[in-house]
C-alpha cells in the first residue's frame, strides 16, 4: 500500500490557472508560487452579488491516537461534491510545522482525498507563518526598543503581555529571560498558530480591519496603574506589520487530487485558539463556488463551537449543515480499548464509546440548531457488524450515518455522503444559532459551555485565573470567550475518555486577546507552545537521491 506522500507525488496537477478557472478567477487575478500554487488577488476579483452558495462545516468526535480522518473527510466530500456536477470548493487551514515534525503529521488529508502539492502545503508553502511569525516578533522588538530608548509610553516591563512565537515545538523558549544592562524580565514564546496576529490575521474582514485589530493588541501594562494599558498602535506598530502581512493576507489556491480548487490559509489551533481557517478564504469561497467545504479543528466541543461563537459571530458567517466524522476505530478507543487491540471487533467497547459521539450530535443538533450527517471514516479492519451498530445507534437519534472511503477510492468514495448532503440543504431544518448569548458576564459565558457543551458540574477558577477574569470583565464582558482545553476530552483532563459526566472544568489562567476580539480561558495543564515526542516524526523525514521528500505525512 502506497503512503500519502507516494501517493501524493504520484498524482498529476492541473496548472493551477485552469484551477482558477473553475471557479471564474481570471489569470490576472493570480500570484503565482510556481505551477501549482498561487495566491488570489481578491482586489482584482469583479464584484458580485451576495452569495446563496452553502457552507458545510465539517468537525469530528473528541479526537483519539487512532485518528479520525476530518481533513480527508473534508477534502473528499468536496471532491464528491465535484463528482455529481455540483460547483465545489475546499477551504482549510494550513499546516503548522510543529504537528508536522512532532506527533501529527500534515494536514493536507490522506490517501486520495488529498491537497496536493502535499510536501510544500505541509513545509514552507507560500511564507504566510513566516511573515505572520515575523510580524508578532516585530512588535516584540518594538517593546524592548521603546523601553531600551527611555520607556516614554511607562510600559511595565514586568508585566509585558505580548509574547515572541516561533512555528515549531520547542519547550525550552516556554520560558525565556530577557536581560539587557538597562532592563530584565521573563517571556516566553508561544507556537505561531497560538498566536494573538494569527488569530487576527483569521478573523479580519479587510486590510483595514486587520490594522485596526492588531493596533488594540494589548502589549503591557503602564507603571502607573491607575493609566490605561499599551497597545500596539501605542508603538505605531498595526502600520509596519500589515505592510510584512500583505501578500500573505491573500488566500492561497492549490487543487486536490481530483482537482477541485482548494483554499489553504490560516492556521490556528482549535485546542488552544479558534481552530478555522481565515475568513478571507472562506467569504472568497462562497462568491466563487456553490458549495463549500470547511473544517473546524479537533472535536465539535472546541472548533465547531469556537467556528459559531467566534468567527460566525465576528463575520456574519453562517453554516447550513454539519458533516460530523467518526470512525469506528477512535469510537472503540473511547470505549476503553487500547491502540494495539483497535482491530478487534469488540461490540461492548463500541457502545460504551458510542457516548462520545452522542455527545457530539446533541451538542451539533440542540445547542447550534444545525442539521448533519455523521460520516463513517471507514478503516479496513472495521466489521459489517459494528458499521451496522454505529448506523443504527445514529439513526435512533433521529439522523443518517453514511460509510465512505474516499481515503481509498477518492470522490467515489463519498458520493453518497455528498448525496446525502445535498438532499439534506435542500429540505434544510436547520435553526442555526450561537451557544449563548452576547450580554451575558464572562463567567457565565464559561459556565454555558462548561455544562452545556462539556457537561462540567462545576467551573473551577485557580487564585490567579479568578482575579484576571475578575480584572477583565470590568471592560471586556462583552466579549466571547476562547477555551484553551485539551481535545482529547470533554473535561480538562485528557485522560477522561468517552462522554466525561459531572466534572470541574479547571481554569488556570485567563488571557485577553482584545485585537482578536476573545477572551482565552487556558484550562488544566494545556501549553501554548508544545514539546517534540520522544520520536517525533522527523525523524522519519528525509530527502532522497532522486530529490523527492520522503516520510512525510
Amino acid at each position: 500500500m502506497k503512503s500519502d506522500i507516494e501517493i501524493a507525488q504520484n498524482a498529476k496537477l492541473l496548472p493551477i490557472e485552469d484551477i482558477a478557472a473553475k471557479v471564474g478567477v481570471a489569470k490576472d487575478c493570480l500570484i503565482n508560487f510556481g505551477p501549482s500554487i498561487a495566491k488570489i488577488d481578491t482586489s482584482k476579483l469583479p464584484k458580485k452579488n451576495k452569495s446563496n452558495a452553502k457552507l458545510i462545516l465539517v468537525t469530528a468526535m473528541s479526537p483519539t491516537p487512532a485518528g479520525e480522518g476530518k481533513t480527508t473527510t473534508t477534502i473528499g466530500l468536496a471532491d464528491a461534491l465535484s463528482y455529481v456536477g455540483k460547483k465545489s470548493m475546499v477551504c482549510v487551514r494550513e499546516p503548522s510545522l510543529g504537528p508536522v515534525f512532532g506527533m501529527k503529521g500534515g494536514a493536507t488529508g490522506g490517501g486520495m482525498s488529498q491537497a496536493l502539492p502535499m510536501e510544500n502545503i505541509n513545509l514552507h508553502f507560500t511564507g504566510d507563518f513566516h511573515a505572520i511569525t515575523s510580524a508578532n516578533n516585530l512588535l516584540s522588538a518594538l517593546i524592548d526598543n521603546h523601553i531600551w530608548h527611555g520607556n516614554e509610553l511607562g510600559i511595565d516591563v514586568n508585566r509585558i503581555s505580548f509574547d515572541r512565537c516561533l512555528d515549531m515545538n520547542d519547550r525550552s523558549l516556554r520560558q525565556v529571560k530577557v536581560e539587557m544592562s538597562r532592563y530584565q524580565y521573563t517571556s516566553k514564546f508561544n507556537i505561531t498558530v497560538a498566536s494573538e496576529v494569527m488569530a487576527i490575521f483569521c478573523l479580519a474582514t479587510s486590510y483595514k480591519d486587520l490594522e485596526k485589530r492588531l493596533g488594540e493588541m494589548e502589549v503591557a501594562k503602564h507603571i502607573d496603574p491607575s493609566k490605561p494599558p499599551i497597545l500596539a498602535k501605542d508603538l505605531k506598530a498595526q502600520g509596519p506589520m500589515v505592510a510584512l502581512l500583505k501578500d500573505a493576507f491573500m488566500p492561497n489556491l492549490v487543487q486536490t487530487i481530483h482537482h477541485t480548487p482548494t483554499l489553504v490559509h490560516g492556521g490556528p489551533f482549535a485546542n488552544i485558539a479558534h481552530g478555522c481557517n481565515s475568513y478571507a478564504a472562506t467569504n472568497l469561497a462562497l462568491s466563487l463556488s456553490d458549495y463549500v467545504v470547511t473544517e473546524a479543528g479537533f472535536g465539535a466541543d472546541l472548533g465547531a463551537e469556537k467556528f459559531i461563537d467566534i468567527k460566525c459571530r465576528q463575520t456574519g458567517l453562517e453554516p447550513h449543515m454539519i458533516v460530523l466524522v467518526a470512525t469506528i476505530r477512535a469510537l472503540k478507543y473511547h470505549g476503553g480499548i487500547e491502540v494495539a487491540d483497535l482491530n478487534q471487533e469488540n461490540l461492548q467497547a463500541l457502545a460504551l464509546g458510542f457516548e462520545n459521539l452522542k455527545r457530539h450530535i446533541e451538542n451539533c443538533s440542540e445547542h447550534y440548531g444545525l442539521d448533519l450527517i455523521v460520516a463513517i471514516n471507514q478503516f479496513s479492519a472495521d466489521t459489517q457488524d459494528e458499521i451496522a451498530f454505529v448506523k443504527t445507534a445514529v439513526e435512533k437519534l433521529g439522523f443518517q450515518a453514511i460509510l465512505c472511503n474516499h481515503w481509498s477510492e477518492g470522490a467515489k468514495g463519498a458520493v453518497e455522503l455528498a448525496n446525502a448532503a445535498i438532499t439534506l440543504l435542500e429540505n434544510n431544518k436547520s435553526n442555526f444559532r450561537y451557544v449563548y448569548e452576547p450580554d451575558l458576564s464572562l463567567k457565565q459565558k464559561i459556565e454555558v459551555l462548561a455544562k452545556k457543551i462539556y457537561r462540567a458540574k462545576s467551573v473551577i477558577y485557580e487564585p490567579e485565573a479568578d482575579e484576571q477574569i475578575n480584572e477583565l470583565a470590568k471592560l471586556y464582558d462583552n466579549l466571547p470567550v476562547c477555551i484553551a482545553k485539551t481535545p482529547y476530552s470533554f473535561s480538562s483532563d485528557p485522560k477522561q475518555r468517552g462522554a466525561a459526566t459531572d466534572h470541574d472544568l479547571n481554569i488556570r489562567e485567563i488571557r485577553l486577546s482584545r485585537g482578536a476580539g476573545f477572551i482565552v480561558a487556558v484550562c488544566g495543564d494545556l501549553m501554548t507552545l508544545p514539546g517534540l515526542p520522544k520520536i517525533p516524526a522527523s525523524e522519519h523525514i528525509f530527502v532522497d537521491k532522486k530529490g523527492n521528500i520522503v516520510g512525510l505525512s
